[in-house]
Order: structure tokens, then sequence, then C-alpha cells
């Protein structure tokens, strides 16, 4: 498999005396942003603590059977009952669509993605398979399994403003950053320098069982075995690294920050070939691509 770029505990953005303060499960990492890991996934909420109801966002919907756990969430931060005023998304795989429907349904709220991913947001088009032959794990060897979708909330998807902004999120842009599927996007506000990834690469092992188990932390390209367009994936974590962010919220792994973080996303960036590229994949010589019809099955 490909090479690990390790990172220490002193790049985590978790603040454990601050977890404790609070006494739940969802993890504070900005005054207005925070995370919670569910299962195998991160979600990511945008909005101040008590901010109360239609006055926060949601940043994907975790993996099937997590409606509770996110409700639960949003209601200790926000306030019993409070919803969103918008769910957006980063992208629509099976583990970050999982509660989707039901809580669009039930908060009565927008959906944003970008227009590449509607298809599979909207009942058209189910995902390519996941690829099994990538290796590095038993998450990978199980991706023939995982479900492709589609889901639909066609009545409440909406797209990204063309300008780059995202409605109910003052100061962020989204930024298109395919490869790991036609129509990822990423999060960017520049006044603090934060990237909400999504999985346009990540912080721990995705292909292996124990390391997502243990959360071991490490800069890593998108998970491989999801990953239809290897030359699109690159050049996307280019244009992250070219930010010089100070903060990284991914889908999978803790949130990391500081030199470190940077340091390793520069790696990655510059040795993608060699550090994130499976040495073999179905992908790899016949990607999915929307502009062929092959990313939309």
């Amino acid at each position: 498999m490909a090479e690990q770029i390790p990172l220490s505990p002193n790049a985590s953005a978790v603040d454990p005396e601050l977890d404790s303060a609070r006494g739940d499960k969802t993890h504070q990492i900005a005054p207005d942003l925070a995370y919670r890991r569910l299962g195998i996934v991160n979600v990511v909420f945008w909005g101040r603590p008590g901010a109360g109801d239609r006055q926060w966002v949601l940043i994907d919907a975790g993996i099937p059977g997590t409606k509770g756990m996110i409700t639960g969430a949003a209601g200790e931060r926000f306030g019993p009952g409070a919803r969103p005023s918008a769910i957006v998304m980063t992208h629509g795989h099976f583990d970050h669509i999982g509660a989707l429907e039901d809580l669009a349904r039930e908060w009565d709220v927008p959906v944003y993605a970008h227009p590449l991913e509607h298809p599979y947001l909207n009942g058209r088009a189910s995902y390519p398979p996941g690829d099994p032959s990538v290796g590095g794990g038993a998450m990978a060897a199980l991706a023939r399994f995982y479900p492709r979708g589609p889901v639909d909330v066609g009545g409440r998807l909406r797209a990204f403003p063309e300008d780059g902004t995202i409605p109910e999120m003052p100061g962020w842009r989204w930024l298109h950053t395919p490869g790991h599927s036609v129509g990822h996007v990423s999060l960017w506000r520049e006044t603090d320098r934060t990237i909400v990834a999504g999985d346009a690469f990540v912080t721990t092992g995705q292909e292996s069982a124990y390391a997502v188990a243990v959360q071991r932390a490490e800069m890593h390209g998108p998970p491989t075995y999801y990953t239809v367009e290897w030359d699109k994936a690159k050049r996307s974590v280019a244009r992250l690294a070219a930010l010089d962010p100070d903060l990284v919220v991914t889908g999978h792994g803790e949130p990391m920050k500081g030199p470190e973080m940077r340091t390793a996303l520069y790696r990655l960036a510059e040795e993608f070939d060699r550090v994130a590229v499976p040495k073999q994949g179905r992908y790899l010589d016949h990607p999915a691509r929307a502009e062929d019809g092959s990313a939309y099955r």
C-alpha cells in the first residue's frame, strides 16, 4: 500500500479539556465549528452553541441509523428541537448520506450540493461500484458491498451559487474538489484558514478497519476504494494545500491544525502519486467521468 504520512497528537485540533467540560461526544474545534464521529465517518456542525432554531448548518449526514445521534447532538449544541437552516453535502456516498432523507424531511430544509452530485441525490443515478482491488484492509475489501444509492431529496435539493458562496454560511466558500466523486466539494473560510475537506483528503487510513477503529492519525489521500478520478483527486489536493490552511476537518479521522498538519498536507500534494494512489485499481486506467456518462450507472 501507499506510504504513510503520520501525524502526532500535537497536530490534533481536539481539546480534551474543552471536551471534558462540555461532557458530550461532540468536539468543538472553533467557536462556531464542531464535529461528531458516527462510527466510520464525521458530521460537522456550523453555528455557535445555543444558536437556536434555523441558526446553524449541518455538513453531511452520517451513516444509516444515525439520525437520532445527529438530532441529539444538534439539540445538545444548539438547543432542544433546534433545526438547521440548511444541510450542505460535500458528496453523496453512503457514509455521508445515511440520515439525509429522514433529516431533510423532518427538518424541512434545503439540501445544497454541487450539480454534478445531484443525480445521486435526486434518485436518478447510482454511484460506480466500490473497488476492493485497491487493497489496504477490510474496509476496502468490503467496498463492493457498500450501498451505491441513490437517495432522493430532489424536492429540497439546491445547487450551490455559481459565485462560490454558501447560502446560510456567511464567510464560507465552496470549492469544487472532484476526484473522490465527480461533484465533490470542500468548504473554505479564509478568515481563520479553515477547510472542511469532506473526503478530498482524510486524516486516517480509511481502507483499514483497525486504523478507523483507533483513529490512527495520518495525512491520507481520498479513500481509495471509492475514488474514481485519480488525476482530478491529485489536482484537488494540490488546490487545498495551496490555501495554506490552519485547521482542517475531514470526513474521516480527527481534525488537524498547525504547522505539522500543513507540512503533511504539502507533502501529500507533492508526492500524491506515490503516497496516495494505489498500485492497482479499476479506476486507475478507466476513470468514471461525468463527461462520458460513466460516473452515472
